[in-house]
């Protein structure tokens, strides 16, 4: 979506252009990505978080218009020190977690410090994105604890803009896994009466632009707008457009009516790794007809939404990718294992199986980095071959690209290119070779080269290969194909070191594994 012209601010003082906005919920996934949105359109942000060392870790923490801030929406004075000299700020945060006991309470309170805290650094705006209220009487508690958030915020010195949206659908989204976990993994699944019910998605990017769009509109202080993309559907026809755009079957819907939240969140938490105490706030939420009730916020940022289709063909491509800027559980006060310093949640690539060879090699890291940007093509895969060549064929009947696509140099790599039937997905030279599979395989799959340098002459070379199944099949395709991976990894490695005629030191050493997917295994 081309970015929309800046409109004309609202505040009286011009000098006020260049405070900056203060962006809660930096970790997060709507504020995640809000917060890098502002800065490419040239808006100084202050960027929030309970932990500034998470905060650190984002590919856009160094940016010259950034400033990094700790604090807690239950602490005043961290807040009112995060606003200080701010000229407005977005509240993106909710207690909606499982980890509090009463999260409605928990969000009262913090809305209640925050614009306590606005009035007293005297900001021009809030800004908050809570969600549409159904008009029936049956309303979740996530619903209202969201509206209450608003009303709050609404009744203060400082103007308020609510944008209220109902799911929010993108890559890694609690919303996006969810539907994909479970028609990924579910040929036939049963049918809660919450599944059809309409709503109306809105795709993660037309919510920046909506966000954005509303900061310097003076028309949309004080006001509440509903929001949402174009298409009115239930989550049985998302099942159904995600199939289609996933190359699924359709998937068979067995009606249970009697089938509860709570057990639905369980059944949810037993397919995908969303666990049920994210799930059952989503499913009540669901339950509720959550529509658009007037438009008129298509006035003041006007643009043309994505339509369902569009947006998740999108989130799809982005997961295959291993792009996905934000999850839905980035946020969060407990510090994460290693492999999720940068904040990816386990369902937002989901289960990354994989296995990985090492060999220290006594060869200069520019000799080994030579013979790894050299493999396929003309020159082979040095182990296997034959195994190889067979895969392109059965690749090739599948309807996939097989091995005559070659490699566009015998030497040369670039990011982009085609490679028998993988893509250059990433090459940072003498240190880093990333590979995306192109072909037809149940699940996506990546195989990454990477060189350590251990002095003049001596290299360590690991190659990795990791594995994201899609249903079933993908379990199925990975573990029969496991006992040939670490036949032709193992075999590709001391092939490297006949063609370098260089000696093993240490290794050919394995590993396997299983864990979420993360930012530091692809980017």
């Amino acid at each position: 979506m081309p970015e929309q012209p800046r409109p004309i601010p609202f505040t009286e003082d011009p000098a006020r252009l260049d405070a900056p906005v203060l962006v809660t919920g930096a970790t997060g996934y709507v504020g995640g990505r809000l917060a890098p949105a502002l800065l490419a359109r040239g808006q100084r942000v202050r960027a929030l978080a309970r932990s500034r060392t998470k905060l650190a870790c984002r590919p856009w923490a160094h940016h010259p218009l950034l400033e990094l801030a700790e604090g807690n929406l239950l602490d005043y004075a961290s807040m009112r020190s995060a606003m200080q000299g701010c000229r407005a700020a977005y509240y993106l945060v909710h207690s909606m977690t499982g980890m509090a006991k009463d999260f409605a309470a928990t969000d009262r309170s913090a809305a209640r410090v925050f614009r306590r805290a606005a009035e007293a650094a005297r900001l021009e705006r809030v800004i908050y994105l809570g969600g549409i209220m159904p008009p029936e009487d049956d309303v979740s508690h996530h619903l209202l604890s969201r509206n209450e958030v608003a009303e709050i915020l609404m009744d203060s010195t400082v103007p308020a803009t609510v944008l209220r949206a109902a799911q929010v659908l993108g890559a890694g989204s609690a919303s996006f896994e969810m539907i994909r976990y479970l028609v990924d993994r579910l040929p036939v699944m049963v049918g809660p009466k919450w599944i059809r019910t309409e709503a109306q998605p809105i795709a993660v990017g037309d919510v920046l632009a909506y966000l954005m769009g509303v900061l310097d509109a003076p028309e949309a202080a004080g006001r509440s707008f509903d929001i949402g993309g174009p298409d009115v559907i239930t989550y049985r026809e998302l099942f159904d457009i995600y199939a289609k755009e996933a190359g699924l079957m359709k998937r068979l819907v067995i009606p249970a009516p009697v089938l509860t939240p709570k057990l639905s969140s369980y059944w949810v938490g037993f397919v995908t790794p969303i666990p049920p105490s994210l799930g059952m706030p989503l499913i009540r939420g669901a339950a509720n007809r959550v529509v658009c009730q007037d438009s008129a916020i298509r006035d003041i940022v006007p643009f043309e939404p994505l339509s369902v289709r569009e947006t998740i063909r999108r989130a799809l491509q982005k997961t295959r990718q291993h792009t996905v800027e934000t999850c839905w559980s980035d946020a969060g006060e407990l510090l994460p294992p290693e492999w999720l310093r940068c904040g990816d949640a386990p369902y937002a690539g989901g289960d990354v199986l994989g296995e990985a060879f090492s060999v220290t090699l006594a060869a200069p890291v520019d000799k080994v980095w030579n013979h790894v940007v050299s493999i396929g093509g003309e020159n082979g895969w040095y182990c296997g071959n034959v195994l190889w060549r067979l895969r392109g064929v059965l690749d090739r009947l599948a309807g996939g690209p097989g091995l005559r696509r070659g490699r566009r140099d015998p030497h040369e790599l670039a990011v982009g290119d085609a490679l028998d039937f993988w893509r250059v997905l990433d090459l940072q030279e003498h240190e880093r070779l990333l590979l995306l599979a192109e072909m037809k395989v149940p699940g996506d799959a990546l195989l990454e080269f990477t060189l350590q340098p251990q002095g003049p002459d001596r290299t360590v070379l690991t190659q990795t290969s990791n594995f994201l199944p899609r249903g079933m099949l993908g379990l199925a395709y990975w573990w029969s194909t496991y006992p040939l991976h670490l036949y032709i990894f193992r075999g590709t490695l001391t092939a490297i070191a006949r063609r370098l005629d260089a000696a093993i030191i240490d290794g050919p050493k394995w590993t396997t594994r299983k864990k979420g997917s993360s930012c530091k295994i692809f980017f």
